[in-house]
């Protein structure tokens, strides 16, 4: 498959994420231990860095099982 379609693909994947985003968060995504959310007045700065490392994992392991 050529680039082009590999981000056609990934676009894709990245709008479904950005629709389910609502129902994922009410699992708890975003808000797992390790995620980090600095609050200082009216300036919020959160980082999911756990949340990145499971989603990242689990891709990782879809691809992997697709490729198989």
């Amino acid at each position: 498959m050529g680039a082009g379609r590999w981000l056609v693909v990934l676009g894709l994947v990245l709008a479904l994420l950005g629709l389910a985003w609502p129902w994922l968060v009410r699992l708890g995504l975003g808000r797992l231990p390790g995620d980090i959310l600095i609050e200082r007045g009216q300036t919020r700065f959160w980082f999911p860095l756990t949340t990145s490392l499971l989603v990242s994992a689990l891709l990782s392991l879809a691809i992997w099982l697709f490729r198989r």
